[in-house]
């Protein structure tokens, strides 16, 4: 029997497994991401490649280690579309033996490419169970992002602390045994009260920053040393706009839409950079009181956008920090510059 295995994103690897253990019988290896990957990835990557792909590799490695011989990559519409290719070839030249796939390239997802791609993987799975089950998984997705919605914005005043981790832990783990689309419906229904029933205390002037970046470390919590939860512990709510579902489903139109209504921009930049210089601007005019901008070490599309991210900013008064990560980047400084920076915006705030 084969066994595949794909890197670690976030919780997405939850409705990817879903779907995979439900259209093949195929042994699916959870992904990891910890010490260990991380610097077994960045051993065996070039020196000046993105963090993503460091992680990724680690996370591959892992995997294979573990008797993977079939390996999944998903592609971006940046390097990381690249990725599958130069990770296949250092792999092969470690003494791996696997094939590879990358089912998403570019940026686009084609679900024709993506079926034969399956189909080449396991002959046996039908189209039939591919799309339903591929259904579920997509529309698994959707509700865990609408959920991690509402935490970021009141995980920082529960008060109990670590409530609203306690239950998502638990909601991901019924959503990973939903028996069908109507039955996740209701697990769904379910959580979305009991998230809302959880006690918070958010005063009526409260500390709003949005997050911005890199899609890959703005989505990783391994990759950003858990900014999100070191921002919350400061009693701050968080506006994210960047997840699988907006990927997925709404960037391509969303982007032509920012092309027309940015009159200093007439091109598209790379990868998520048009976007956060939109998302900067729409932060600005809904009053958020500062941007936190996440990327990856050499990371040339937000490199790109930084200065302009920069401007609209300041046109706006509205504090940015940036942030760069890569497998040496130290915990403990991410923590006192969030402090530092959370400390300004109180002070703003009170003047």
């Amino acid at each position: 029997m084969h066994t595949i295995a794909f890197p670690k994103l976030a919780d997405y690897d939850i409705p990817a497994m879903y779907l995979f253990r439900h259209i093949t019988d195929y042994k699916i290896i959870k992904p990891i991401i910890n010490l260990n990957t991380m610097e077994t990835g960045s051993k065996h990557s070039p020196d000046f490649v993105c963090a993503p792909f460091k992680y990724t590799l680690g996370s591959l490695i892992n995997g294979l280690e573990n008797g993977a011989d079939i390996l999944l990559q998903f592609g971006g519409g940046c390097r990381y579309g690249y990725y599958a290719s130069l990770q296949e070839e250092i792999l092969k030249n470690l003494g791996y033996k696997f094939k590879m796939y990358n089912l998403v390239t570019a940026g686009h997802t084609d679900i024709k490419r993506i079926y034969r791609l399956i189909k080449e993987i396991d002959p046996s799975i039908k189209l039939r169970r591919v799309f339903r089950y591929g259904v579920i998984a997509l529309t698994m997705v959707k509700y865990m992002d609408n959920i991690d919605d509402y935490i970021r914005e009141n995980i920082g005043f529960e008060c109990e602390r670590g409530s609203f981790i306690k239950l998502k832990k638990k909601m991901l783990n019924d959503f990973s045994k939903c028996r069908g689309l109507f039955h996740l419906r209701r697990l769904y229904r379910k959580y979305k009260k009991e998230f809302k029933k959880i006690e918070i205390d958010k005063p009526k002037d409260y500390i709003k920053v949005g997050l911005i970046g890199e899609l890959y470390t703005l989505m990783e919590d391994n990759a950003n040393y858990e900014i999100e939860y070191e921002l919350a512990k400061h009693g701050i709510a968080i506006k994210r706009f960047t997840n699988v579902t907006y990927l997925l489903l709404k960037k391509r139109k969303k982007v032509r839409k920012y092309l027309k209504k940015m009159k200093n921009i007439k091109y598209r930049l790379g990868a998520d950079a048009l976007d956060n210089i939109y998302h900067t601007e729409y932060l600005c005019k809904k009053g958020y009181d500062g941007i936190v901008h996440i990327k990856s070490s050499f990371c040339t599309p937000e490199i790109g956008a930084m200065p302009l991210i920069n401007k609209v900013a300041k046109d706006y008064d509205v504090p940015v920090i940036f942030f760069s990560f890569d497998t040496n980047t130290s915990k403990v400084g991410v923590e006192t510059r969030i402090e530092a920076f959370v400390d300004m915006l109180k002070m703003k705030k009170e003047m």
